[in-house]
C-alpha cells in the first residue's frame, strides 16, 4: 500500500514558547491540542498538516529543511526582514527563483531551523522584491529534466480499493 501523505514535521526548539510565537506571528499558524511527552512538546497546525515543536538543547541541522507554501510572500519576507532572519548563507541567497517561476525564501527561527518559503510566480512579487531575487538558471545550467521541476505538484488520483 503506497503512502497517503505526510503528516508533520518535528523540529527542534531551544525555547519553546520563543519559538511558538515565531510561528503564530510570522506565519499565522495555530496552536493545537498536545500529549504531554514529559517534555515541552507543541503541535501547530499548517493547513491540514502539522508542525511538531520539542523543546530540546540540540542544535538544528544546517542544510535539513522543511518548506512551508505562503499566499502572500511579501509579508512573510518583511516580517523576516524585520526580525533579521532571512538566510543568505545556506544555499548563497536567501530569496531564489527557479526556472519555472516559483519562488525560494530562506530564513532561519529562532532555534536556528531553515525553513523554505515557497511562492508559485516569480511574476507576481512586487518589483522591488522580484529585483531581489537570484535566479537559478543564471546561475547554472539547466537541462530538459531540470526545466520540468515544479514546487507544485497536482493531487494524485486516488486508487481504487481492488
Amino acid at each position: 500500500m503506497p503512502t497517503r501523505a505526510l503528516n508533520h514535521v518535528s523540529i527542534v526548539a531551544k525555547n519553546l514558547e520563543e519559538s511558538v510565537r515565531f510561528y503564530e506571528e510570522v506565519f499565522g499558524l495555530v496552536r493545537i491540542p498536545t500529549p504531554n511527552f514529559g517534555h515541552p512538546v507543541q503541535w501547530l497546525r499548517v493547513g491540514d498538516l502539522q508542525l511538531h515543536l520539542f523543546e530540546r538543547p540540540e542544535d538544528a541541522r544546517r542544510y535539513a529543511h522543511f518548506a512551508l507554501t505562503v499566499d502572500n510572500l511579501p509579508a512573510i519576507y518583511e516580517k523576516a526582514h524585520e526580525r533579521g532572519c532571512l538566510d543568505s548563507d545556506t544555499f548563497s541567497h536567501f530569496l531564489v527563483e527557479l526556472p519555472n517561476g516559483n519562488i525560494q525564501l530562506y530564513l532561519r527561527d529562532p532555534a536556528g531551523n531553515l525553513i523554505e518559503v515557497d511562492y508559485p510566480n516569480a511574476e507576481l512579487l512586487p518589483p522591488e522584491l522580484r529585483a531581489q531575487c537570484v535566479r537559478l538558471a543564471d546561475r547554472h545550467p539547466q537541462n530538459e529534466w531540470n526545466l520540468q521541476a515544479t514546487l507544485f505538484l497536482e493531487a494524485l488520483p486516488a486508487s481504487s480499493a481492488g
